[in-house]
């Protein structure tokens, strides 16, 4: 049985978790980042997570059978190292646990194994880099963006941390041009207000105003989930199974602490362990939009987009690990993906 996590890091998350860079000026600022990238439809959708929720209160199973998973594929690819595939999803295996050294050494054998010619792997490799590292952007992680920007000048991710790395470099120019074409691969609403202000104090010349920054009637905007219309969750991409607007309820808002992790889990009602699919978040990223596609399946044979139906839940852990504990803030909903694959979810009730 083989876990897979959230395909491509999901570049929103990655631009949510530097919130701290995104407002300090200097130029020496230590990057405040998760690694993950923003929807695979968006280019390279950034990453993601895995984990193996417990289904009752109480079992305290999932976090043996979690590492049993990954300890099962990492002995698979023992036997069968040319796996380009296994040794990515065990790199996002490696991710979602925390365990940066062994995500880098199994993304370092990914992109031997594409000879270096795949910006996405080029990416993956940087960011786990970036989190091994304890967020420091040196010299190779640098490069290794900027040769996927060679490869794939579209690349959202390479576009953000090529940007950055160029501002590093006093180059401002270049980071304006690059967050430029990020602002083409039409990120949240929040973010492009991040994005073209930033670009402005780049160029030196004076940002918007918050309206100008808005983005087109096609980019809804992002609000919290419990006052989003289900006709106002915005349109998935054409490999989305599912696009969830998640956010707090004033309950849950009001107890939970600023940080925190949230997982999103997809399962079968019949079948519920293990999940079909599961992605992690950051509290402080919500409320937010996020979308599951066939690269969120977390076992090999068991598509996101083979279920007519399953149930979403997002659960904010506050122990940060996978299994579901006492105190945790939940919320659920079916979803038909044939019928409406644009859900909403508050989060609202808590675990007992």
């Amino acid at each position: 049985m083989l876990w897979i996590v959230l395909g491509v890091m999901c570049f929103a998350a990655v631009v949510f978790a530097i919130w701290p860079f995104l407002r300090d000026q200097s130029k020496h600022v230590t990057l405040m980042l998760v690694a993950t990238l923003f929807v695979v439809g968006a280019s390279a959708g950034l990453y993601s997570s895995i984990g193996s929720p417990d289904i009752e209160d109480g079992t305290g199973a999932q976090a043996g059978e979690m590492s049993a998973v990954v300890e099962s594929l990492a002995a698979r690819l023992d036997s069968n190292p040319d796996d380009i595939e296994g040794w990515r999803m065990l790199g996002r295996s490696y991710m979602t646990l925390g365990d940066y050294g062994r995500a880098v050494q199994a993304y370092e054998r990914v992109v031997q194994l594409d000879s270096g010619q795949n910006a996405q792997s080029l990416v993956e490799l940087g960011e786990a880099m970036l989190a091994d590292s304890g967020q420091n952007l040196g010299p190779r992680i640098v490069a290794l963006f900027e040769n996927a920007l060679v490869l794939e000048p579209s690349n959202p991710a390479a576009l953000f941390w090529g940007g950055i790395g160029a501002f590093n470099r006093g180059d401002r120019s270049l980071a304006a041009d690059r967050w430029e074409r990020l602002l083409g691969t039409n990120p949240p609403e929040n973010i492009r207000d991040v994005l073209i202000t930033r670009i402005a104090e780049w160029r030196g010349e004076e940002a918007p105003a918050p309206e100008a920054a808005m983005p087109s009637a096609s980019s809804p905007p992002v609000t919290p989930a419990e006052t989003v219309p289900e006709p106002s969750a915005p349109e998935p991409a054409p490999d989305t199974i599912v696009a969830a607007s998640v956010g707090l309820s004033d309950a849950a808002a009001q107890s939970l602490p600023a940080e925190g992790a949230v997982f999103i889990i997809a399962r079968d009602p019949g079948q519920p362990s293990p999940p079909i699919a599961v992605t992690r978040q950051r509290l402080s990223q919500l409320p937010a939009v996020i979308r599951l596609s066939d690269s969120s399946s977390m076992v090999a044979g068991r598509e996101l987009s083979g279920f007519a139906e399953f149930e979403l839940e997002a659960r904010v852990s506050l122990t940060g690990q996978p299994g579901k504990q006492p105190g945790d803030w939940f919320g659920t909903v079916m979803v038909r993906p044939a019928e409406n694959n644009s859900v909403t979810i508050s989060i609202d009730t808590q675990a007992q």
